[in-house]
C-alpha cells in the first residue's frame, strides 16, 4: 500500500510538471466587477446598487429656493419626520429640492441663520431624513444671480460668477451620498450652444435686463466630477426644460457616463401632447434615463381639474419615464398638491396624482437597506 501511494504521488507530480510546462503558472482569478455604490446609469436605465430598475414617482418640495433669500426661513412649512412620513404615504420614492445659490454659498447679505453652513446643513439633514423613509432626492439649482444681484428668482441660465462655486460645493457635500441626483440647473431659455458651452449670450438679469456671462452644462459636469462627485447628474432641456429636441446633440461629455435627461411638463406648454412627446421626448428616453423633474396642470386652471396630468403620467408609465409632480406645498392654488402637511389632497388634480401613485408597486418606494 505504501509503495502504491508513493507511485501515485510521483505520477501526480509528473503530470503537474507537464501541465505547468505547457500552460505556464496558473493565473489568479479575475477580480470581480466593482459593485455600484448606489444610483447609477446603464444605457437608458436608472438602476440602484443591486441593479434593480428605479423609476421616480415623486414630488417637488418647493420653499428652499425662496424662503432663505426672503429672510424668513429655510423651508416653507415643516420639514420634520412627520411631514416626511406624510410624503411617503403617497407612495413617493423621490423628492426634488430646489436650491438657492446665495443661500447655499452664504453670500450677498443672506442672513447667517438662513444661509451658508446653516442652510447647507439643513439641506443635508433633510436629504438624510428622506432617505431614512425610503426616498431618493434631487438637489436642483433654481434661483441664482450674476455679480452683486441677489438670487430672488430663476434667471435665464446659470452664471459664471457664482454657479461653478455652488456646483463644486454641492458635489463635495454629496460625493459620498449614493442616493441623490444633482441637477446643476432647473430651467433655461438660452440657446442650446450657450447652455452647453456658456459665454455671453442672450441671458439677462435684473431690472436693467443686463447681459451676463453664463456657465454651461459642460463646465458644470467637469466641476462636479473634479470635486469628487461620481453619482448621477441631471441635465435639463431648453425652453424651461420643455424642449428636448437638441438634448442628444448638445449633451455634455461625462467621463463616467452618468447623465440623465430632465424635462419639465405642464399643461399648455409648447410641448404638452402625446404626439409631441412621442416626437421629441421619446428619442431621448430611448438613449438615456428620462424623468419629468416638474410636471402638473397649467397654472391658470381655475377648476384645478386633472386634465393634462392624466395623459402625462400615463405616457411616462408606458415608456419607463419617471416624474415629480409640482408641488408639495400648501399654496392654495392649482399647482399645490396638499391642503395641509398631513398630506390631504388640495384639489382634484392632487387627488388624481395621489390615487395614481398609490397604484404603483409598493417596493418602488423602498431603497435597499444598505442605502436607507
Amino acid at each position: 500500500m505504501r509503495l502504491r501511494a508513493v507511485l501515485a504521488l510521483v505520477l501526480g507530480a509528473c503530470v503537474l510538471s507537464v501541465v505547468l510546462s505547457e500552460t505556464g503558472p496558473a493565473k489568479p482569478a479575475a477580480a470581480p466587477a466593482k459593485q455600484p455604490l448606489g444610483l447609477h446609469v446603464v444605457g437608458n436605465r436608472l438602476l440602484d446598487r443591486d441593479n434593480r430598475v428605479v423609476r421616480f414617482h415623486g414630488v417637488n418640495r418647493s420653499g428652499t429656493e425662496y424662503a432663505c433669500v426672503q429672510d424668513w426661513g429655510i423651508f416653507d412649512g415643516p420639514h420634520d419626520a412627520a411631514s416626511v412620513q406624510a410624503i411617503a404615504r403617497w407612495n413617493v420614492n423621490f423628492v426634488r429640492i430646489p436650491i438657492n445659490e446665495d443661500c447655499w454659498l452664504g453670500i450677498k447679505g443672506v442672513k447667517p441663520k438662513f444661509g451658508g453652513a446653516v442652510y447647507r446643513q439643513a439641506i443635508v439633514d433633510y436629504v438624510k431624513l428622506l432617505r431614512k423613509h425610503g426616498m431618493y432626492a434631487e438637489l436642483s439649482l433654481m434661483w441664482a444671480a450674476p455679480g452683486a444681484y441677489r438670487s430672488t428668482y430663476q434667471p435665464h441660465a446659470p452664471n459664471a460668477d457664482h454657479s461653478p462655486a455652488l456646483w463644486a460645493s454641492l458635489a463635495r457635500t454629496f460625493k459620498d451620498d449614493h442616493a441623490v441626483v444633482l441637477a446643476p440647473w432647473g430651467e433655461t431659455i438660452v440657446s442650446a450652444s450657450c447652455f452647453l458651452k456658456g459665454g455671453i449670450c442672450s441671458a439677462t438679469y435684473g431690472p436693467e435686463n443686463a447681459r451676463y456671462r453664463t456657465a454651461g452644462m459642460q463646465q458644470a459636469v467637469t466641476v462636479m466630477r473634479r470635486a469628487g462627485y461620481r453619482g448621477v447628474i441631471a441635465i435639463p432641456g431648453l425652453d424651461y426644460a420643455n424642449d428636448l429636441t437638441r438634448w442628444l446633440s448638445h449633451t455634455p461629455r461625462d467621463p463616467l457616463n452618468q447623465l440623465v435627461a430632465e424635462a419639465h411638463l405642464f399643461g399648455k406648454n409648447a410641448c404638452d401632447t402625446r404626439a409631441c412627446l412621442d416626437r421629441t421626448f421619446l428619442p431621448v428616453a430611448k438613449r438615456v434615463p428620462l424623468f419629468f423633474g416638474e410636471t402638473g396642470e397649467t397654472y391658470d386652471a381655475s377648476s384645478c381639474a386633472a386634465r393634462f396630468i392624466v395623459s402625462f403620467l400615463n405616457w411616462a408609465d408606458a415608456h419607463g419615464v419617471g416624474y415629480a409632480s409640482w408641488t408639495w406645498d400648501t399654496w392654495g392654488n392649482c399647482s399645490a398638491l396638499i391642503a395641509d402637511y398631513e398630506g390631504t389632497p388640495a384639489n382634484p388634480y392632487a387627488a388624481w396624482v395621489k390615487s395614481h401613485y398609490r397604484l404603483k408597486r409598493a417596493d418602488a418606494r423602498l431603497l435597499p437597506a444598505s442605502q436607507r
